[in-house]
């Protein structure tokens, strides 16, 4: 089959994009552990350029994201081998202003939205949307610096990313 009867791919811009990557690509040999020792806990919000905002470069950091910038399960998995196998020997949550997670009263709030919208019900999810947006970052803070399996003493601070004007202000929790 020729490339003029293939089917466009609604990943063609990626992949593309990825071969003038391919071209540049100048990470070869990086190491996988963290050189400065950071992780990083942010959402998955778009606005974000974890590594521009912060000074850091590849392999500086690892970097977690989701929605909310929360500390899930899955975030405590992933920071006890972070800490353990990968060089991270500090933690900075990042949530950010004016984050849709942080903008409604409960996780019902999402799931009336999307069944309402598009007849998905999706109920057997957490999303663990808060309102309370330093209340939700402190909890998040103390479930890190109490998890039976991360070291004590980890320096483990939150801060608050401005999408606005790129400013993080350290919360002090």
């Amino acid at each position: 089959m020729s490339q003029s009867d293939q089917t466009p791919s609604p990943f063609d811009d990626v992949f593309s994009a990825n071969a003038e990557y391919v071209a540049n690509f100048s990470l070869n040999g990086l190491q996988p552990v963290a050189k400065r020792g950071l992780a990083l806990v942010t959402c998955m919000d778009s606005r974000i350029e974890p590594l521009d905002m912060l000074g850091l470069g590849p392999g500086d950091a690892k970097i977690l994201r989701n929605a909310g910038a929360r500390v899930t399960d899955d975030t405590l998995r992933t920071l006890v081998l972070a800490v353990y196998l990968l060089g991270v020997e500090r933690v900075l949550i990042l949530p950010h202003t004016r984050c849709k997670m942080a903008s409604v009263e409960s996780d019902d709030v999402v799931h009336d939205v999307i069944e309402e919208q598009y007849g998905v019900d999706t109920r057997s999810l957490e999303f663990k949307t808060d309102n309370d947006q330093l209340g939700a970052l402190k909890h998040d803070l103390e479930r890190i610096r109490h998890h039976p399996l991360l070291p004590a003493g980890l320096p483990v601070t939150g801060a608050i990313y401005d999408v606005d004007t790129g400013r993080v202000d350290p919360t002090g929790l």
